[in-house]
């Protein structure tokens, strides 16, 4: 009896240490983690599901995006010399090869910038292409027109007949910041309306895409996704306004890795204006070279500073010359926008047309000094905002008549078509030389008239005129 009795007792005081331990065990430890010296401990605010707070709101800018932001598939044609067999090849009886056309097509996206119609894409998206087909967010699809293609900023315009289109206002990129919140809205992989966010990374990037002469490369790089099929499609701030024109990703396979680049919509604001008016850029140009400052360029030339842009060479005839720029003189802001670099430059002048009057800021000696220049284009003129005797529009070139002309032809007024390029003027069959003299049955007399006439007015006009050989000419020009 007194053996299991003692069994017994072990057993009971084994379980009630084990219970002891277990218990010990069980407690819920909480980890305090040392307070590093001189750092004051505060109270950390955490996310919890369902909390609001100062949270972005994107759900308004996505529901007006939206609507504003297109598909586009466009339809191209690839030529190629075929020869019908294998002799043919080694050209075995002079044999003719046959001009084969194979025909792809490509997607992207555009932006409906006005209620009539206008959208905004990348060059790259249509460039080239025989048809171009635009589907709403509401599935209603379109044949779209071509306006005009820049690979210069890779930016086009195209436009469908329809109105009372959703569209998305314009904002400033100028004000963007770095760590502000974005969307990108476009059609990736061929999925519409798709929305992505991030923020804004960097401004004013140059990621040596475009490689065209004069190509402007200013991109606002953002962490937002984009893929194949979101070319030209919104970058959006939280208000729902637009900030650029998704253009580009950055990547060794083709598809998104953490970066993409859009192009800032002051940029855009200025080629869609130019098209919509004129048919073509009015581009300027400063006429200089010029280099970035860093800090062993600082050194050699024994600069104060790393601000701004250093002057290499000057054009000769150039604006920059005609205004007093010297070699040696660092720019340091254009109309009183920082330039500390080659995009900020670009950017900046990109805005800009021939005829502008912009105030340049020098540093020359350690001294700032303020210079008016007055901006040229290429060929060197002020073309239409300076001395108001050329004008171009839609691609064709206005002069007013000359004294001789005049009196050649007994005529008061007219102005004369010296250059013309493709666009409405060369649809509707003019060509060079052709003076025009009324417009809707009114004559014409000074630019203004001209211009407004031209680029006032939706549907088609009439314009009358003549030509050098006397014959006396009409058409009928749709805007």
């Amino acid at each position: 009896m007194k053996k299991y009795v003692g069994f017994f007792l072990i057993a009971v005081m084994g379980g009630a240490v084990s219970l002891g331990l277990y218990k010990a065990f069980d407690r819920k430890q909480t980890i305090y983690y040392p307070k590093p010296e001189g750092i004051p401990a505060r109270q950390v605010a955490l996310y919890s599901p369902g909390a609001t707070g100062n949270l972005p709101d994107f759900e308004t800018a996505a529901s007006v995006s939206l609507h504003a932001v297109v598909h586009i598939k466009s339809e191209f044609q690839k030529k190629s010399l075929v020869y019908d067999d294998f002799f043919q090849f080694f050209n075995f009886g002079n044999p003719t090869p046959r001009e084969y056309i194979s025909p792809y097509s490509a997607m992207g996206s555009g932006v409906i910038v006005s209620a009539d119609g206008y959208i905004v894409t990348n060059n790259h998206v249509v460039q080239d292409a025989v048809n171009v087909t635009v589907t709403l967010n509401d599935k209603r699809e379109y044949k779209a027109k071509v306006v005009g293609t820049d690979p210069g900023t890779d930016l086009a315009l195209i436009r469908i007949d329809e109105n009372n289109l959703p569209f998305l206002a314009y904002g400033n990129s100028d004000d963007v910041k770095i760590g502000e919140w974005v969307l990108a809205v476009g059609n990736p992989f061929n999925l519409t309306s798709t929305v992505t966010a991030g923020i804004v990374s960097a401004k004013a990037r140059d990621i040596n895409i475009l490689g065209s002469k004069g190509a402007v490369e200013s991109f606002i790089q953002t962490d937002a996704a984009i893929n194949p099929g979101n070319s030209g499609g919104a970058l959006v701030n939280t208000s729902g306004e637009l900030i650029g024109i998704n253009a580009a990703i950055a990547s060794g396979t083709g598809y998104y890795t953490g970066y993409s680049f859009a192009i800032p919509v002051n940029i855009v604001k200025k080629v869609v204006g130019d098209f919509s008016k004129y048919g073509r850029i009015q581009r300027a140009y400063l006429g200089v070279y010029y280099r970035e400052i860093d800090d062993q360029f600082a050194k050699d030339k024994g600069l104060s500073s790393l601000s701004g842009v250093y002057i290499d060479e000057i054009v000769a005839g150039g604006s920059a010359e005609k205004a007093g720029i010297q070699k040696g003189d660092i720019i340091t802001s254009i109309q009183n926008k920082p330039v500390n670099g080659k995009s900020e430059l670009m950017e900046t002048i990109s805005q800009l047309s021939p005829g502008d009057i912009v105030t340049v800021s020098i540093l020359r000696d350690g001294k700032q000094i303020d210079l008016p220049v007055t901006l040229i284009s290429e060929t060197n003129n002020t073309e239409i905002a300076i001395n108001n005797k050329k004008l171009l529009i839609y691609g064709a070139t206005f002069e007013p008549l000359n004294d001789k002309d005049k009196a050649r032809f007994r005529l008061n007024n007219g102005f004369k078509i010296t250059r013309i390029e493709p666009g409405k003027f060369t649809k509707a069959g003019v060509k060079a030389g052709f003076i025009l003299l009324n417009i809707d049955h009114q004559p014409v007399v000074s630019v203004e008239e001209l211009k407004d006439a031209l680029t006032g007015k939706e549907g088609e006009v009439q314009i009358e005129g003549l030509y050098p050989n006397g014959m006396i000419a009409y058409y009928g020009l749709g805007l």
